[in-house]
């Protein structure tokens, strides 16, 4: 800013010290010379510790409303927020003067109060500034004779008031870094301390640069480091990395094998792509890479039971400002972007005007704040006088300024209102035009504001200011003009009234209708559109003024207020229909009338309208992809020709409607084509006028394009007799979405083109036999695929075929696995299907052993292609070898089939022990008597204690009827039993020892007392009782006890007192005195009380319980609860 004013206020010191009209070595600042300013603050030289005060005046007299003042330091912090015990401000109004006076006091002037100032006033359209400095000295030594002086009392009241102030005598010393006893101790502690523990210190001891911590730790003299065992170097105490850099933390170990572990803020750290772990002879490494904020943290290095510690900084790099603001200079209304371009994207960038920080807070909707990359957008909507100002772009490396400027649009006339000169009662208009729609403004005549009125109307429509004064009269002859609002322009013109005195002499005229129809085409013919209105205006003179009657045929239309209406003026009439109808078509007149004559015209008004919709939309034909459509022209054209049609179709089921042609179509049937095959469509048509488009018709019923397959596949003869010949083909090789409904068949003779259809209805089956056909005849064949879309092309034979039996030699085709001996269970099904083949058919008959078979439980069945042998409960006696004949003439094949029908072996007989030697006993047996219809193919012997009896397997699969039993028990005796086994398992009985095997015992003997065997034997007792439950219907559940007796009890289930028989929905189990009852699927009925009773020789015990079932309830039905 340029300053031109020099400054030529004072400035007030708080002591009443005579103030220097002129400091030494003073620049004065410059500013604006707009005449506001009447005192201006001045630079000075203030003394530490004291008080100093800025006056500043500025005359009001010629603004329009209170200047505003503002207290700046440096380029843009505003001092009123820094307002309160150090900085006060004031006031002050004289009245008469019409002066502001505004005061600014710093209170005890510290260093940082040196610097450059600025004052600022504004007032509307007005501005006005001014700059000025503070220097800050030190205290001076006062001389020795004055040191009475010194000793003052604080406050104004008197000398013995207040206290007494000592402060003057004492001296500025310079600062001295003094470390207290405590700070010595924290240094102590800190030294002594891990790394991790530094935070923790800093804050118990009310340190907050964490950072110049750790730097002053650094720098520190080292204390003798304690000798490590596990490490030869330890980690430094800390580390500093560039953001986006990589680092490298590396220790020395004594031990080359030793395993480390990292660990970050006590978190331990895995390898990865970020983290890479080295290790190279003793040395460990790990490798930060790309480091971030994030990775400021301390780090660990840990080695068995020793750990060694380190903090690593990462320095997030200055953001520069690559690209500087500019200056703007625009006009009110016009939007302001402020672009600057920093180095890198996603930076933050503070943006500030005058001193102010603009954010998305305080901005409201003035300002926006844009972002694209590297570039930061401010924006101004809308510029104002108030967007006036500095405005600073600020990141954390950099800053760019740049000023705007407003000024005033300019008006710019583009009509001009003109003189008038008008005659009583006549209309005046005054009309201007300017540049700016928004731009109001105010008529005046003769210096007084116009007002509206009935007779005088001010409209404002876009850029076009009117003033009309109806019926004018010599008082509005006057100088009129126009003055917009906001601008010094001003628009006159004058109103010259004219007045002629006429001696009024009655005049007779006949009446005249002034009508020009020759625009409508055909006279007196108006076209009218439906929906839309007719104004007829009709001019009428005559003296006296005629009477107006328009009529409808023989109907008078009223003047009332309606749709059909009649406006009448002074030298007109009018004819009106709003929203005209097709009942509104007809002949219309107009009859003026007066005394001198009379005059009529007659009109006729036409109404068109778009037409109906087409009618009878159908679809006719369809191909693979396309479809014909057809449609009957709408009933009602609208009253002009039909120039085509538009159309339509969809996907049945979707709301989505495809044009299909944009152009109109003429004719009344149109192809549709680039359809999908096997999809619905559904079509409509528009009708297509002068006037417009119609309704859409009706939609057509669906059809779906669709083709006839191809022709069917492998179409040859399968079979021909004397009067019939048997097709069979393949199905087509393309289907389509038709489907397939069937095959029509067709015959013809070799050298004629008749063909005769032979089904009437489709076939299904991909054979047919024709029959009813000439002996000896050739004839050719052809089959035909039918589906929804008609039939497809033929497949023909290639040859004529003759009708003749043709002899083929019988033959039997036994299948694989009946060419060995088939071996079925007793009670099992036989089924035997076995093909054959030969022509003519040929004679089938089975026969057993040799024998005609005439078995009544063994029963056949025979076809034209196979024989089928089936027996619906085998037995023994249906083993033996069947025999399958067929014959043809004096030709024949035949086939056996050997049926062996088993089940399992009796028990082996006269099971008897042979021999006892030590603990080992020789068994013999003889075969069972009944093999069960085939080999034996092994034995299973069983041996039982006779103390225990319970039986255990010794040997499975023994082949010969004899073996030795090993490894028994001394001194006890046994039972053996012995099972036959052929290929339908072990037989149901078996066979038991008639003697048993007792193992003596050998070697010494010793001669007890005969051992009287104690009494064991006691009355059941129930050791767990029963427990009452509740079940779930349909899921099965057990109830369990355990009892204990012996002899061994009876084990008795009751329900409800009634004891469970053998009732498959129980199963009873006894597993070593643990007796269990399973319930199968337990239903309602299934509850009740369920006791268990056991009994033996001495007594018997009972427990019961309570079984609930509960019904499953619905999901329904849970979810109303």
């Amino acid at each position: 800013m340029t300053n031109l004013h020099v400054p030529t206020a004072s400035f007030h010191s708080a002591d009443n010290e005579p103030r220097d009209e002129n400091v030494p070595g003073e620049e004065h600042q410059l500013s604006e010379q707009s005449g506001i300013f009447v005192e201006r603050p001045e630079s000075v030289t203030a003394t530490k510790g004291k008080n100093v005060t800025f006056v500043a005046k500025v005359d009001s007299s010629s603004l329009a409303r209170k200047p505003t003042m503002k207290w700046l330091k440096g380029k843009w912090l505003d001092l009123a927020s820094k307002a309160g015990k150090h900085v006060q401000f004031k006031e002050v109004y004289d009245r008469n003067t019409k002066i502001y006076t505004y005061e600014m006091s710093i209170i005890k002037v510290v260093d940082g109060d040196a610097g450059g100032y600025r004052c600022e006033v504004t007032a509307k359209d007005k501005c006005d500034s001014c700059t000025f400095e503070v220097t800050v000295q030190a205290v001076q030594e006062q001389q020795q004779d004055n040191i009475l002086e010194s000793f003052k009392r604080s406050g104004d009241a008197g000398e013995d008031a207040g206290d007494l102030d000592f402060s003057a005598l004492l001296k500025k010393r310079e600062k001295k870094k003094v470390v207290e006893e405590e700070d010595v101790d924290v240094w102590e502690i800190l030294k002594a301390a891990k790394p991790c523990d530094y935070e923790r210190i800093a804050f118990e001891y009310g340190i907050t640069d964490l950072r110049g911590l750790l730097k002053r730790l650094k720098k520190m003299k080292k204390v003798e480091p304690k000798i490590s065992d596990a490490f030869l170097k330890k980690l430094e105490g800390a580390y500093s990395v560039d953001k986006g850099k990589k680092i490298h933390l590396t220790v020395e170990l004594a031990d080359f094998d030793a395993q480390v572990k990292w660990f970050k803020n006590g978190q331990e750290i895995k390898p990865s792509a970020k983290y890479v772990f080295e290790s190279v002879a003793n040395k460990r490494t790990l490798t930060i890479n790309k480091c971030n904020l994030s990775d400021d943290a301390a780090y660990e290095c840990v080695v068995g039971e020793e750990k060694c510690f380190t903090e690593v900084f990462v320095k997030e790099p200055p953001i520069t400002i690559t690209k500087l603001l500019d200056d703007v200079h625009t006009v009110v209304g016009e939007k302001v972007e402020f672009e600057v371009e920093v180095s890198e994207e996603g930076a933050s960038v503070k943006w500030m005007k005058d001193g102010v920080e603009l954010n998305k807070e305080t901005a409201g909707s003035k300002y926006r704040f844009k972002k694209d990359g590297k570039r930061h957008i401010l924006i101004i909507n809308e510029a104002t006088k108030e967007d006036i100002g500095m405005y600073y772009a600020f990141t954390n490396g950099g800053e760019s300024k740049a000023g705007l400027e407003v000024e005033d649009k300019e008006l710019e006339i583009l009509q001009n209102i003109a003189d008038l000169t008008v005659k009583a009662d006549e209309q005046a208009m005054f009309k201007c035009e300017v540049s700016d729609e928004k731009v109001t403004g105010k008529w005046f005549k003769d210096g007084v504001e116009v007002l509206p009125s009935d007779r005088i109307k001010i409209t404002h429509i876009g850029r076009i200011h009117k003033l009309v004064i109806d019926d004018v009269t010599a008082s509005d002859a006057g100088d009129y003009s126009f003055v917009p609002d906001g601008y010094a322009i001003s628009l006159s013109a004058k109103l010259n009234f004219l007045e002629i005195k006429i001696e009024y002499v009655p005049k007779e005229d006949p009446p005249k209708i002034h009508l020009d129809t020759s625009a409508t085409g055909d006279h007196n013919t108006i076209t009218l559109v439906a929906g839309n209105k007719l104004r007829l205006d009709v001019e009428i003179t005559g003296e006296p003024v005629p009477t107006v009657c328009w009529m409808k045929g023989n109907e008078v239309v009223s003047e009332a207020e309606g749709r059909v209406r009649v406006e009448s003026q002074k030298t007109s009439s009018s004819f009106v229909i709003d929203e005209a109808v097709k009942a509104d078509e007809g002949r219309y007149s107009i009859t003026v009338t007066n005394p001198v004559g009379e005059d009529k015209v007659e009109l006729m008004i036409k109404i068109v309208d778009v037409p109906n919709p087409p009618e009878n939309v159908r679809c006719t034909s369809v191909g693979e992809d396309s479809g014909t459509i057809t449609w009957d022209p709408p009933a009602f054209d609208g009253g002009v020709p039909i120039k085509g049609y538009l159309l339509e179709r969809k996907k049945v089921g979707t709301p989505r409607w495809t044009k299909l042609n944009f152009d109109v179509y003429e004719s009344n049937t149109y192809e549709a084509k680039r359809m999908i095959e096997g999809v619905l469509y559904e079509m409509r048509v528009f009708s297509v006028n002068g006037i417009g488009v119609s309704q859409p018709s009706t939609n057509s019923q669906p059809f779906m394009p669709i083709a006839p397959t191809s022709e069917p596949t492998r179409l040859t003869v399968d079979d021909v007799t004397d009067t019939t010949c048997a097709l069979k083909w393949r199905p087509p090789e393309r289907i389509g979405a038709g489907g397939l409904d069937g095959y029509i068949i067709e015959y013809c003779k070799e050298e004629s083109d008749q063909w005769v259809q032979v089904n009437e209805e489709p076939v299904e089956n991909n054979h047919y036999r024709v029959k009813g056909l000439p002996v000896g005849e050739k004839m050719l064949f052809r089959v035909t695929a039918v589906n929804m879309a008609g039939r497809s092309r033929p497949a023909t034979l290639s040859q004529a075929v003759t009708i003749r039996e043709i002899v083929e030699n019988p033959k039997i085709r036994v299948p694989r696995f009946l060419r060995t001996k088939l071996i079925k269970l007793v009670g099992e099904k036989v089924n035997l299907v076995i093909p054959f083949q030969g022509k003519p058919r040929p004679v089938v008959t089975w026969s057993k052993d040799g024998v005609l078979l005439e078995d009544k439980s063994v029963g056949t069945r025979t076809s034209e292609v196979d024989t089928i042998l089936f027996i619906r409960s085998a037995e023994r006696s249906h083993s033996g070898k069947y025999t399958l004949s067929v014959q043809i003439e004096n030709m024949s094949d035949s086939a056996d089939v050997h049926i062996q029908v088993v089940e399992k072996p009796g028990p082996p007989v006269a099971v008897h022990v042979t021999d006892v030697w030590g603990f080992n006993a020789a068994l013999e047996w003889k075969p069972p008597k009944d093999d069960g219809n085939c080999e034996i193919i092994g034995y299973t012997i069983q041996k039982a204690d006779k103390k225990t009896k319970d039986w255990f397997t010794v040997l499975e699969h023994n082949r010969r009827p004899s073996c030795t039993v090993s490894d028994l028990i001394m001194g006890n005796e046994y039972f053996f039993r012995v099972f036959s086994e052929n290929i339908c398992g072990l037989s149901v009985e078996p066979g038991v020892s008639k003697n048993t095997a007792v193992v003596g015992k050998a070697g010494l003997s010793n001669n007890r007392p005969p051992f009287k065997e104690k009494d064991v034997s006691h009355s059941p007792r129930f050791t767990a009782p029963l427990v009452d439950r509740c079940v779930v219907a349909g899921y099965s559940a057990a109830i369990s006890c355990s009892v204990r007796g012996c002899p061994k009890p009876k084990i008795i289930w009751m329900k409800n007192n009634m004891i469970i028989g053998e009732d498959p929905k129980f199963l009873m189990q006894n597993n070593q005195g643990v007796l269990t009852l399973n319930i199968r699927k337990p239903s309602a009925f299934d509850g009740g009380k369920y006791s268990c009773r056991a009994i033996n020789d001495l007594g018997e015990d009972e427990v019961e319980c309570k079984l609930e079932v509960r019904a499953v309830q619905e999901k329904g039905v849970e979810a109303k609860k």
